[in-house]
């Protein structure tokens, strides 16, 4: 993560095709690191907290990612404003070519560049970090050097020349492509890929074409009535303010109930209100957008609209995104799987999620283009337009609240009784450290 940030910024070639070809092998290894970090700090916290604050605990480390949001927002925009500040250029509109600053080369680098600062913060404690006692105890097979890192970690006193491996634990070594597993887990790991998926097509689509949503409102300019930097500047305040009233409440409403109401209640409200809101967005669309251009020299907004209104709704579904779906299938695979395995499936889900932001980035990139060819963008065909995409988005939504069906409550359970490595009615269950005796 910290190498492909600062080498993202550094991209570089003779061409603008070369840059973007060095661009994307960067944000690809980036996205392996953050890939391969996304369901390790789920397992290590999961199996690092107690069974009665486990949810709050995944939960609150997947809610630094809004405060991570806020941040690079911010980076955005002081970058962005000292640079318009200082290269003042004119609108698109006036002249396409000096509307962009050489200068604005440096703005997108010096953002990239600025994600490797929180990882480097991070990587020293991170390597001083030692591994789960679940895996070191029932994978290592080495009670004793579990024991002695739960000492360490947890501060509570164990004796590592005493402890031993829970018989109750130690079985069950079937593979993730086995028919135990699957006849075990199968339906569990479908159900969390499922939803993660669905969700990622509704979420990612509107987190990435927020500014077009936003420009058909009404509530940013064209973007030929802006410069460059400019633009920057409005679409990171503007995603920003969405993000500072919807995104980030959303996740903390989550680490304060989930362990009160429980995930799955909150996946299932989530889904359904994310739907609501979806379809009172898209059905009656050209109320709130407005039905008629505004005349000279706003001809190119709608007028007599209700765009406040648009937004809200838009806002709360980002909510309910988080307070729902969004935070719960980053907790509830991290629960669900055995010990040996929970890492894997986690990523499985997870990696189900990116395939689903992938489909509903591009699909919601040439869908959302008009139905007629004139008001495409240019080298664009047309598509189905902006009304019927957040309608499919609904649909998705929808799909997902039924697919949580599938997945079951993890509130209240031990992680060993979930996974079946032990029993339900272990009477010790909540109250050791389930894999060691000491």
């Amino acid at each position: 993560m910290i190498i492909c940030s600062l080498g993202s910024g550094l991209s570089l070639g003779s061409t603008a095709k070369s840059v973007m070809a060095t661009l994307c092998f960067f944000r690809f290894w980036l996205g392996f690191g953050i890939g391969g970090d996304y369901p390790l700090s789920a397992t290590i916290m999961s199996e690092y907290s107690n069974t009665r604050t486990r949810g709050a605990f995944i939960a609150a480390v997947f809610a630094m990612q809004g405060i991570g949001i806020l941040t690079g927002g911010a980076v955005a925009i002081i970058v962005s404003s000292a640079f318009k500040h200082a290269y003042k250029r004119p609108t698109f509109a006036v002249d396409h070519i000096l509307s962009t600053p050489p200068q604005a080369d440096f703005v997108w680098r010096i953002i990239f560049m600025f994600g490797a600062f929180p990882a480097a913060l991070t990587f020293y404690w991170r390597m001083k970090m030692p591994e789960t006692a679940r895996y070191t105890a029932l994978i290592v097979k080495d009670a004793k050097q579990a024991a002695a890192d739960m000492s360490r970690v947890l501060a509570v006193d164990f004796d590592p020349e005493q402890a031993t491996l829970d018989p109750q634990t130690a079985g069950d070594d079937f593979g993730l492509w086995s028919r135990q597993f699957t006849k075990r887990h199968g339906l569990q790991l479908f159900g969390c890929a499922s939803t993660w998926f669905l969700l990622d097509i509704a979420f990612y689509s509107q987190n990435l074409f927020q500014k077009d949503v936003f420009t058909q409102v009404g509530w940013l300019p064209n973007a030929s009535k802006m410069s460059a930097l400019e633009e920057v500047y409005r679409i990171a305040r503007a995603q920003s303010l969405i993000a500072l009233f919807s995104t980030v409440p959303g996740y903390w409403f989550t680490v304060a109930l989930v362990d009160i109401i429980g995930r799955f209640i909150i996946q299932l409200m989530g889904f359904f209100f994310m739907t609501v809101f979806m379809f009172s967005l898209a059905i009656p669309y050209y109320h709130w957008r407005g039905h008629n251009k505004c005349p000279p020299p706003n001809s190119d907004k709608y007028c007599h609209g209700h765009r406040l209104s648009f937004i809200i709704l838009y806002a709360l579904t980002f909510f309910f995104a988080n307070f729902g779906p969004n935070s719960t299938t980053f907790i509830i695979p991290a629960e669900l799987f055995p010990a040996r395995l929970r890492s894997t499936c986690h990523g499985i889900a997870a990696a189900s999620g990116k395939a689903g932001a992938i489909i509903g980035s591009f699909g919601f990139l040439y869908a959302s283009e008009s139905t007629k060819k004139s008001q495409t963008d240019p080298g664009y065909p047309t598509g189905i337009g902006l009304k019927n995409s957040l309608i499919c988005l609904g649909v998705s939504n929808a799909l997902g609240f039924a697919f949580t069906f599938l997945i079951p409550e993890t509130k209240g359970k031990s992680l060993e009784a979930l996974s079946g490595e032990v029993t339900a009615d272990d009477k010790n269950i909540s109250s050791r450290p389930p894999v060691l005796t000491a």
